[in-house]
């Protein structure tokens, strides 16, 4: 029997993840049966299992996996992105990790269990976002009269305040502005200086005012 390659086990993982992901997605947790993860994956349950031990196992590799893609951001754009990214897909296209987070968030409210499992695998975006909390005050960017935990324990909350809020259906076309204060409220404050909102506003005024080439 010819050994299977690395590259093909990743590529059926990555395919059990995905198709997982919008089953979750749509039906919750609980609604997500077998029948309906082969449907979305187009596999059977013995490839899917085999994989993964359970469909526990399964939901929390596809958090750790959406979670290191969050920390991803955070390193680069800062945790407040990763608000601004939930918010530019809601509505009918959601971002594929919001309905994963909004399920954990649910599992951790109701499930002691999992509660445990998901904190041995939850550091990653904390972590992420203390480094790029760190990495701005030593550029002199992050107010320096607040401590590295409470920050990040306050853009954490902000957090999962958005998630609840998301998950509760309510409007969230007012929100951007919510995070231009939330980002500002972070920032080292050096006399006058521009805002988060200021700063996208001349951005896009500067993209207007581009002249036509031809």
């Amino acid at each position: 029997m010819p050994r299977v390659s690395q590259d093909h086990l990743a590529a059926r993982r990555r395919q059990i993840l995905d198709g997982a992901r919008v089953c979750f997605t749509r039906y919750g947790y609980e609604g997500a049966t077998v029948r309906r993860l082969e449907e979305a994956t187009g596999l059977s349950r013995g490839a899917i299992f085999h994989h993964f031990r359970d469909k526990e196992s399964l939901f929390l590799a596809l958090a750790e996996d959406d979670a290191r893609r969050m920390a991803d951001v955070v390193a680069e754009q800062g945790l407040v992105q990763v608000m601004r990214d939930l918010l530019s897909n809601t509505g009918e296209h959601p971002a594929d990790w919001l309905g994963t987070r909004l399920e954990v968030s649910r599992r951790l409210r109701t499930d002691p269990e999992f509660r445990a499992r998901w904190a041995q695998r939850s550091e990653q975006l904390t972590t992420a976002t203390r480094r790029r909390l760190l990495w701005q005050r030593e550029a002199g960017n992050l107010r320096d009269d607040v401590g590295i935990d409470v920050l990040t324990s306050y853009l954490e909350l902000v957090l999962e305040g958005l998630v609840s809020h998301l998950a509760m259906g309510l409007p969230a076309d007012d929100l951007e502005p919510v995070l231009d204060v939330v980002e500002e409220s972070v920032r080292r404050h050096r006399g006058r200086t521009t805002s988060a909102a200021d700063e996208r506003r001349a951005g896009e005024n500067e993209e207007q005012n581009i002249p036509d080439a031809r």
